[in-house]
């Protein structure tokens, strides 16, 4: 089933073919003789109408010219994957993702730039007392946080965090953590209170896959599995599971007497195995970006999506009896279990989603006046830790012990405050630090230099861990939207239609998207942020991280011909990196002392090699009629936030490295966003690529839904079924 806006269909202005440009599809051969999809443009009379006034989509060939894009962008990636994701042994399974990965990396359709962590920071909060878990939402769990009133000394994390390596498996880190704690001298409280920047959408759990919203909706309801403190899955509204002998089979007891209750704490219903059911239905209805995750996985699943099943009760999950609950798969999926811990697993009430006007099925409409489920705090059931007090735009989210939680005797903070944070005074997290109003925070390059004069530095700041988060700087190759969808006033381009004409057949060009990836000074960019010490840290080279999996036996795959072996216990990465050496592209994803394989080292910044993958695009634009000088340079787009000091500037280091390195061959055209709220509507608060307003764009990231490489890579997908192709302007 295709999603397909409901909103914009007016947009519907027919569009010319400009040119035609020649490029490659991303991979080691990719050069002249592969064409470049044209870009679609109405041109006015003197070339030089705005773009924003004239260009815009014609969604009769929408998906046609996104699968044009697509196939000569990132057609070798798929071709590599849809291989791999056929093969069922794991370990060949990993090693074919790793080549298929490294297809991706070398198409660049967008840029690796960080991960989180790896900088320094301040905090009450003890190591590893959120949920651990590389994967999925539980990390963002905060009821077993444990919270000083005193910031903890980078010496006492040194001791805590070894000892939690010595722990871990036991059960015992938690108590061991608040007895260490309390004997050198700290005082342990039970509110945890942080800073946030973007505001919930929805808090319908089953209807977003924006980390925005889901970080806040996490308090309000289990799953049926969760990751503990240590890393450990654990029973949660599961009390057991058990697997059927083809791993075809999950049957799950459900634990009885556990509450639904309304955001005052009036109980509306007991949590059932139908809760699971109803759940899942809904999610495949709403279509929020959680579907693809369990297409291919849950039998039934596809073809309710396409409409070929309408009757859910033929979909693999299932209500034994009120206590037990099944899920069928389509083949067995060594992943399965990892994936619980994320929102699409969750748990609805059906009873009280069908009084907030909610319907299943066909019947399915977000859009109807009497549909409230999920629009508030106030619109939902809750059967979590926390039920939600306070949702105060751009101000205040507040939450509080839910008083019939069946965990609650395991909570060690029984509230949480989030406070807004515009980002307009680069030291404020510090100084709220300091001063107890917020509970910790990173220091961006500001905030350390203060931290040193104030001299708490030497004491009190740590380097938190790196994450298997990935932020990436991505390219539009099919521009429609020269403003902002939600309001078309604002980041309004200033490009002309002939600007944009030439800057699409750029962007089409793998050589061109090599040669301004290459042209990044990424760890110049990176100091902006972090300091200039820590400026390798946190940078990433990869989409999926080099140590992400391992090998679990030998296998031999073939790369470029050559029947390669690699051993048991080989990171992903180390494939990867042997497919693009092979393929004699110049850019380094992994290095086996790095940092989870693929971090804490600039691997793509390469001058030389981005001046020769520029004299290539050049010549094949050239081919086509597209002149790339001195005096007419291809110019795009990348919006800011400039009311933030370390994102305004990160932008200049960005358009100064390039256009430096490109010898003016081509310009950063830097689109001044006045808040966050502007700079998300650019590209992160959009469903569709036809609404990314940017030419390159890198507020976006992905963090991993489940244990299994299959997480990154589905997102690049065709045909909307992947998440984040929508960044590169497509689906």
């Amino acid at each position: 089933m295709k999603k397909v806006s409901k909103r914009v269909l007016a947009l519907t202005l027919a569009m010319s073919t400009l040119l035609t440009a020649c490029g490659g599809n991303g991979g080691s051969n990719a050069d002249a003789g592969t064409e470049t999809p044209s870009v679609n443009t109405e041109v006015s009379s003197n070339g030089s109408a705005l773009a924003a006034d004239v260009i815009t989509v014609d969604m009769s060939t929408y998906d046609a010219k996104s699968a044009e894009v697509y196939n000569a962008a990132l057609g070798e990636f798929m071709t590599a994957y849809e291989a791999a994701k056929a093969v069922e042994n794991i370990s060949e399974r990993y090693a074919l993702m790793a080549i298929a990965e490294a297809k991706l990396m070398e198409s660049a359709v967008m840029l690796p730039l960080k991960t989180r962590g790896g900088d320094y920071a301040i905090s009450r909060v003890a190591p590893y007392t959120i949920p651990y878990s590389l994967w999925g939402n539980d990390p963002d769990r905060y009821y077993k946080v444990i919270v000083t009133t005193e910031p903890i000394t980078d010496a006492h994390r040194t001791e805590i965090k070894a000892k939690w390596s010595e722990l871990k498996g036991t059960g015992t880190y938690d108590e061991w953590t608040k007895t260490f704690l309390t004997d050198n001298g700290y005082t342990l409280k039970d509110s945890y209170t942080y800073a946030y920047t973007g505001d919930p959408e929805t808090w319908d759990a089953l209807a977003t896959s924006k980390a925005v919203d889901s970080e806040m909706i996490i308090h309000t309801y289990d799953g049926l599995m969760e990751y503990d403190v240590e890393g450990t899955l654990q029973p949660a509204l599961a009390e057991s599971y058990e697997v059927s002998e083809d791993g075809l089979t999950y049957t799950f007891k459900i634990r009885q007497g556990v509450k639904w209750v309304d955001s005052q704490g009036r109980e509306v219903g007991t949590v059932t195995a139908d809760d699971f059911v109803a759940g899942m239905q809904h999610m495949l209805d709403a279509m929020g970006g959680l579907e693809y995750l369990v297409q291919g996985v849950i039998t039934g699943v596809n073809e309710y999506i396409a409409g070929e099943i309408t009757d859910f009760s033929q979909v693999g999950v299932k209500a034994v009896d009120d206590y037990t609950l099944t899920y069928t798969l389509e083949v067995p999926t060594s992943y399965f279990m990892t994936m619980l811990g994320y929102n699409c697993f969750a748990p609805m009430n059906r009873s009280y989603y069908v009084s907030q006007g909610g319907k299943f099925g066909a019947e399915y409409d977000a859009a109807a006046t009497d549909y409230l489920y999920g629009t508030t705090k106030d619109n939902i059931a809750y059967c979590g830790p926390f039920l939600c007090t306070n949702a105060t735009a751009s101000n205040t989210v507040a939450f509080e012990a839910n008083p019939t939680y069946w965990n609650k005797e395991a909570m060690n903070v029984t509230k949480l405050t989030a406070l807004y944070s515009d980002g307009t005074e680069a030291t404020k997290l510090y100084k709220d630090t300091m001063a107890g109003t917020i509970d910790g925070a990173p220091l961006n390059s500001s905030a350390l230099e203060l931290a040193k004069t104030d001299g708490v530095f030497d004491t009190l700041a740590y380097i938190r861990p790196t994450e298997a988060v990935s932020y990436m700087g991505f390219y539009n190759l099919n521009r429609s939207a020269f403003a902002n969808v939600n309001d078309p006033t604002t980041v309004v381009s200033t490009q002309t239609v002939d600007d944009a004409a030439r800057t699409n057949a750029a962007m089409n060009n793998v050589h061109f998207r090599r040669a301004i990836s290459f042209a990044v000074d990424r760890a110049a960019y990176n100091a902006q942020k972090n300091g200039e010490e820590l400026k390798l840290n946190s940078l990433r080279n990869t989409y999926t991280p080099g140590h992400f999996v391992f090998l679990e036996e030998e296998v031999t795959v073939d790369i470029n011909g050559t029947a390669t072996t690699f051993p048991a216990q080989t990171p992903y990465g180390e494939i990867m990196q042997a497919q693009i050496d092979a393929d004699g592209v110049a850019m380094t994803v992994y290095k086996a002392d790095a940092e989870n394989g693929s971090d804490g080292f600039d691997g793509w910044f390469n001058p030389e090699a981005a001046v020769a993958e520029l004299q290539t695009a050049i010549e094949e634009l050239a081919a086509a009629g597209v002149e790339v000088t001195a005096e007419n340079p291809i110019v795009f787009d990348y919006p800011y936030a400039s009311n933030d000091e370390a994102y305004t500037n990160t932008a200049n280091v960005y358009k100064q490295s390039i256009e430096s390195v490109l010898g003016g061959l081509v310009i950063v055209n830097l689109t001044t966003c006045v808040n966050y709220d502007e700079w998300y509507y650019t590209g992160y608060y959009t469903d569709y690529g036809y609404e990314a307003n940017y030419d390159m764009y890198d507020l976006s990231g992905w963090g991993p839904d489940y244990g299994d490489p299959q997480t990154y890579l589905d997102t690049f997908l065709p045909e909307y079924a992947g998440y984040m192709a929508k960044c590169c302007g497509i689906y």
